[in-house]
């Protein structure tokens, strides 16, 4: 079975819309991020911040001076970390299997999916980091120790991109299930919206890669265009990347998993 030939069509029009899906929620992100901040200061104190702002960069730094953290529950800071550091496993994760010979040397397009997606991780990350700064806390610049344990389990018998998919399906999903679920743990409602712009770009990611595996799986890579012959495509294909009516959340992770100690 050929497991590393996939066509380009499907693939780069699905990284096409990841990518436009994934800049619809940094919009709302960075959105939450602002109204997060704003949330916690009185109003005087905004005033003061438009008034720095219409005196210029020395007016500003002189009304910051050190900063005011946003008023947030130890848990809300917990979540945002573990959620950071679920980030940060995932960029590591793709920048090595980018590096592998079969997928450095391999098809163009799925290096392609590889580089917007680990863009999109990074982006995340540094969002949930910016909000967990903002909220008092410290960002999270380490993976996330369960998942840092599978992942050094799985990666020396990583051998064909079937073997990254398989791994890379994992992560999306215990990020996506955790920020579903984090929706409704956290306290904050702009930090709500956070993860709830997050949530679905995850998913996305996790879809697509579904999709590639089960073509991957049955040999059928030459289906993996667009247009494609739809009389030929298994029963399955209308609903292998979206199995879940609702998405799951029983294996998301528990808030502290990632916490900074």
């Amino acid at each position: 079975m050929a497991t590393d030939h996939i066509d380009t069509g499907l693939l780069k029009e699905l990284t096409e819309q990841s990518q436009d899906l994934n800049s619809d929620a940094l919009r709302v992100t960075h959105a939450s991020l602002a109204d997060f901040e704003e949330a916690a200061e009185p109003a005087d104190r905004r005033w003061w911040q438009r008034r720095a702002t219409a005196l210029g960069a020395a007016g500003a730094v002189t009304w910051l001076g050190a900063g005011r953290a946003a008023a947030a529950s130890r848990n809300d800071i917990m979540a945002l970390q573990t959620a950071a550091s679920l980030e940060n496993l995932a960029v590591s994760v793709y920048e090595t299997a980018a590096g592998l010979p079969f997928i450095k040397n391999g098809n163009k397009t799925v290096r392609a999916f590889i580089e917007k997606t680990t863009a999109q991780h990074t982006a995340h990350g540094k969002a949930f980091n910016t909000a967990a700064r903002k909220a008092g806390g410290k960002a999270q610049n380490g993976p996330d120790p369960k998942y840092a344990a599978i992942v050094k389990k799985r990666l020396p018998s990583i051998k064909t991109s079937a073997d990254v998919v398989k791994l890379a399906i994992t992560l999306e999903d215990v990020a996506a299930q955790t920020y579903t679920k984090n929706i409704g743990q956290v306290e904050d409602k702009n930090l709500r919206q956070l993860f709830a712009s997050v949530a679905p770009v995850e998913a996305q990611h996790r879809a697509t890669l579904l999709a590639v595996q089960a073509l991957l799986a049955g040999d059928l890579t030459d289906l993996i265009a667009i247009p494609t012959d739809v009389a030929k495509l298994p029963a399955a294909a209308g609903k292998v990347g979206f199995p879940d009516a609702f998405y799951p959340t029983k294996d998301a992770s528990p808030v502290s998993e990632g916490a900074v100690k």
